[in-house]
């Protein structure tokens, strides 16, 4: 190890996935220089998708459980870890980072990793007791505290989060009503066949869902016992009344110190421009995660893809490049949540232009349903979303990654099991 490695030091500012996958990274590739990480929440930097799911119907999870590493690691790797604190901007011609107490942190390289926010409303402000957003652990508790089976639950916002919170609160008890300003669930991300099966099997479950609804009056209690602190008038007319509104409308960047420091943003996604290992648009400063936009190598367009597979691979990579290693391509994107009893993952992008092939039954009333969408173009698979068949999705993932051409009616075909059509869709092709 050169001694000019030994006296470098990498900044990272936050501290949540990428961060912490950051560290990992730069400690397993040979960095034996300072890593100094600022984060402005009070813990150790934890794992997200949790907490709308096990955080919340589990009376004994706790926050601890969810650590993406120990305390010990930081103490054995060497972490200096600044919690509750917040760098407010970077002055990128110094290497030298300004944090909001005034203290001064010089660098060699830096890497933005500060994710994002719970997107607000204006007419449902952070903090009131019956109003709730999602996106931190302290957000996961004290919706925790507030919900037992006898609530009622109004959720706005039908994607991801919003769904696994209608999951999760329907099987704690809660009555739940979920308002969504789109004519489907997941329109964007998902196609038509899985968002009506979604849509099915979230009434089954006893979820009231208002597709295509808009929020015309709203009326909420700040403070005091009411029969019902939260009332609500949809633009159909239709009048919903609850204890508890959960906000879950997307996430906002956090981009501020980037912004003030001078990055370029992107104007389309809103996030810290980066090229495929990870660089800002300034010398040394580095962006990952939920805050950054790249080139899409599957579209060609500008992404800003929030995920948890996104943050570790974003953060892998430009840990690798500021060592000066060259760091391997991203996986393809993948995606998972589980939702009514289901397991539900996604591989690739979606895309305009898709023909997707169906294998397996897409029931909503089965109590455990099994079936895989392949999303083909010119017999090419792109993407493909499976449905408690998470062993069937990594023997496809091959094929995505070769970009290999598939015969869809042998995809179809029950009695070929997926793993053996990867195998010979394969051989096939060489």
């Amino acid at each position: 190890m050169s001694q000019e490695n030994h006296n470098q030091t990498i900044l990272i500012v936050g501290n949540g996935q990428a961060a912490a996958t950051a560290v990992q990274t730069l400690r397993s590739h040979g960095f034996a220089g300072c890593i100094r990480v600022v984060g402005s929440e009070a813990h150790l930097a934890y794992e997200r998708p949790p907490l709308s799911k096990g955080m919340l119907s589990d009376p004994t999870a706790d926050l601890p459980g969810l650590h993406i590493h120990s305390a010990d690691f930081y103490q054995d790797a060497r972490i200096d870890l600044m919690l509750q604190k917040t760098v407010v901007q970077i002055d990128t011609e110094r290497n030298v980072a300004l944090l909001e107490d005034g203290q001064q942190l010089s660098y060699d390289y830096c890497l933005i990793a500060t994710g994002g926010q719970a997107r607000q409303l204006p007419d449902y402000p952070y903090g009131n007791p019956h109003i709730h957003y999602l996106r931190t652990a302290d957000d996961a508790l004290k919706l925790k505290r507030s919900l037992n089976a006898a609530s009622r639950v109004i959720i706005v916002g039908g994607g991801f989060l919003g769904m696994e919170l209608a999951s999760t609160t329907r099987m704690l008890g809660a009555s739940v009503d979920v308002i969504e300003a789109a004519d489907s669930l997941l329109a964007r991300n998902a196609p038509a066949l899985f968002s009506t099966w979604l849509a099915q099997r979230a009434r089954q479950a006893g979820v009231t869902l208002h597709l295509g609804a808009k929020i015309r009056e709203a009326k909420v209690q700040k403070t005091g016992q009411t029969d019902a602190p939260v009332t609500l008038m949809l633009d159909n007319g239709c009048w919903l009344e609850a204890d508890h509104l959960i906000v879950a409308v997307g996430l906002t960047p956090n981009i501020e110190v980037a912004s003030r420091s001078g990055l370029t943003i992107c104007a389309q996604t809103g996030g810290i421009q980066i090229d495929h290992h990870g660089r800002t648009s300034m010398p040394n400063v580095f962006a990952a995660g939920d805050c950054a936009t790249r080139v899409s190598p599957e579209t060609g367009k500008r992404v800003r893809i929030e995920s948890w597979q996104n943050a570790n691979e974003q953060a892998r990579i430009a840990a690798q490049a500021m060592l000066g290693q060259t760091p391997a391509a991203a996986a393809l994107p993948w995606f998972w949540t589980d939702q009514f009893e289901c397991n539900i993952q996604m591989l690739g992008a979606t895309a305009a232009g898709l023909q997707f092939v169906q294998r397996g039954e897409i029931d909503a009333n089965t109590t455990a349903p099994k079936f895989l969408l392949l999303g083909i173009k010119g017999s090419i698979p792109r993407y493909a979303l499976a449905v408690n068949a998470g062993a069937d999705l990594r023997a496809l993932r091959p094929l995505l990654e070769k970009e290999i051409p598939i015969d869809p009616e042998a995809f179809t075909d029950l009695d070929l099991p997926v793993k053996q059509f990867a195998k010979k869709t394969t051989a096939a092709a060489h």
